[in-house]
């Protein structure tokens, strides 16, 4: 049960709905007793999730395709998973990081110095697990075109599927005129709001935990260096992602996430 409105909490901890209990029934209950509820219960009010149920009228046919481009790719054909990860910061500490050592971790200070920032451009293979890479100071439609046509220049002679999002830039005249050109290269768009399809998303959440985030970048060039040489290092051991999901599996959990949602506010309008 969330706090009431009229308490102005957005969350409970053990204090605050014992002290409730106590006014609203009249009962003295303990923190301490709230808390032991709360953990044989497995309740644990202070963490929260996020959710996000797409409304694309095509979800389904969208999540069937790209489902099936990882599952069961067409014969000799590439799929590629291209995104931009963008507004990447190169943020500098204002004194030095002091470094691991035996028993102490790593330092740092809570400030830091923005130097600027770049956009990631990133296909990764999805049959070999290898991402080509650029960064561009801007992200738009031009930039994007020629960032795919490198990322599609070593299949020229095979039949490439790209999944990536519906971002406006990725369907300019100048885009649609180049597919036009080049019938054997098919976009598979996601469902809007589910680029969690896309497997570049994946590559995105271990170069950002891997070297973006605890990184030091005394300028913009320094950043885009680090992130080339992560690139390189990436491709020299690079496997592809395991996709299990099916996407009967994936629709039948999205209609579960339906069904509670329309339970929680069937109640909340009682």
């Amino acid at each position: 049960m969330s706090p009431p409105a009229k308490t102005g909490l957005s969350q409970w901890s053990s204090r605050a709905m014992a002290a409730f209990i106590q006014r609203s029934e009249g009962v003295y209950v303990s923190h301490h007793y709230v808390a032991k509820l709360w953990r044989e219960n497995g309740l644990k009010p202070h963490r929260a999730g996020t959710f996000k149920v797409s409304k694309d009228p095509a979800f389904a046919e969208k999540v069937a395709d790209i489902v099936g481009l990882y599952l069961d790719p067409p014969g000799g054909a590439v799929v590629l998973s291209l995104d931009e990860k963008t507004q990447i910061q190169a943020l500098d500490r204002t004194q030095p990081v002091l470094p691991i050592t035996f028993d102490v971790t790593e330092k740092r200070t809570h400030d830091y110095l923005r130097h600027g920032t770049t956009n990631l451009f990133a296909a990764l293979n999805v049959g070999t697990g290898e991402v080509f890479g650029e960064c561009k100071s801007t992200r738009d439609g031009d930039n994007f075109l020629a960032f795919l046509k490198k990322a599609v220049k070593p299949y020229v002679d095979k039949e490439i599927h790209v999944v990536l999002d519906n971002l406006s830039t990725h369907t300019t005249p100048d885009v649609c005129a180049w597919l036009e050109k080049n019938p054997h290269i098919h976009f598979h768009f996601t469902p809007v709001g589910s680029s969690w399809l896309n497997q570049i998303e994946t590559w995105f959440g271990i170069i950002t935990r891997q070297s973006i985030r605890r990184g030091t970048f005394s300028s913009v060039k320094v950043l885009i260096k680090q992130i080339r040489d992560y690139i390189t290092h990436w491709n020299n051991s690079a496997k592809p992602f395991v996709w299990t999901a099916t996407a009967n599996e994936i629709l039948a959990k999205v209609r579960l996430v339906e069904a509670n949602i329309k339970k929680l506010v069937d109640n909340n309008a009682k």
